[in-house]
């Protein structure tokens, strides 16, 4: 399982080892919600998040994911207060905490920056995001959640806003490919999902239509995956204007699908009315814990723990 020793992109893993860390992550599930005490799974291991862009959710999802499994955890979540600041690069970073844990969960917001940790530590390295690339954890617990909707087979999905710098829609268009769902890609034109990705998916028999209006769509799908804009991964401050909040999930707007799934990977800023919050469609919360046990399964499946 995992036979690089490393998580760096979703296109590196089968659908079999997909769907073995979805079982394992149900196995986890009682533990993650504390249904279940005491688990010493990783009793003695060490967790080393390395976060290099703020982080709520994945950083303290693996950390809860880490202790309640019995490992510890250490974490640098400020480039600022640590040997960054001095103008360490990170293959020196790298080697250092290597050598101080087990497993290695790294943020950063070069693409290609896990790939290339994987290539100086001497412990498995989980990407946890790498700027516009991948987030295959991410996209694990997205499948998590929709699998336990039932919806992971004849899966007709709207990825809806910033999908040429959005690295949860890049991972999770690849991962969905796998399972033959439809694919609804809904964006301004100027951030269409790349041509280079749209052409590997097609490859993999991926049917996708393109559209500029969730209006379009909504009738047509039954999960919602919802992105905000990303001011930070613009590199043209205007292009960052042109289209910010150029989408809004309203009440309404459901209304007119009322089995639609919300899911989003959040943050969010104001793609979703706060309205939808309380509505049977919204997932995301939930959605965000799922992170817990998938990240569990994850760990556990790394470290060899049966």
């Amino acid at each position: 399982m995992f036979s690089n020793g490393h998580i760096i992109s979703i296109r590196e893993l089968s659908k079999r080892e997909i769907d073995f860390v979805l079982s394992r992550a149900e196995e986890m599930e009682p533990y993650a919600r504390g249904t279940k005490c005491g688990s010493d799974l990783l009793a003695g291991k060490i967790l080393a998040n390395l976060f290099y862009e703020p982080s709520t959710r994945t950083r303290l999802s693996f950390e809860t994911a880490m202790k309640r499994l019995g490992g510890e955890v250490i974490n640098m979540h400020s480039p600022e207060a640590s040997s960054v600041a001095k103008g360490e690069n990170l293959a020196d970073t790298i080697r250092t905490v290597s050598s101080y844990c087990d497993v290695i969960a790294l943020r950063h917001p070069k693409e290609g920056a896990a790939r290339m940790a994987a290539s100086f530590s001497t412990v498995p390295i989980i990407n946890a995001g790498d700027g516009a690339g991948q987030h295959p954890t991410q996209t694990l617990l997205d499948l998590y959640t929709i699998k336990r909707e039932g919806l992971l087979d004849n899966l007709r999905i709207a990825l809806i806003g910033d999908l040429k710098y959005g690295r949860t829609v890049h991972s999770l268009a690849y991962a969905l490919a796998l399972y033959k769902a439809i694919l609804y890609l809904v964006s301004p034109p100027t951030l269409r999902m790349p041509e280079e990705i749209k052409s590997d998916l097609e490859d993999a028999g991926a049917e996708i239509f393109e559209y500029e209006d969730v209006g379009e769509v909504i009738r047509d799908v039954n999960i919602l995956y919802v992105t905000r804009i990303q001011r930070e991964r613009f590199p043209d401050p205007t292009e960052y204007t042109r289209v910010a909040g150029v989408y809004r999930i309203t009440p309404e707007l459901i209304a007119e699908n009322e089995d639609v799934v919300v899911m989003h990977p959040l943050p969010r800023v104001d793609e979703i009315d706060t309205r939808v919050d309380s509505t049977r469609n919204a997932r995301y919360f939930l959605q965000a814990f799922y992170g817990v046990p998938v990240r569990m399964a994850i760990l556990s499946i790394l470290l060899g723990a049966k």
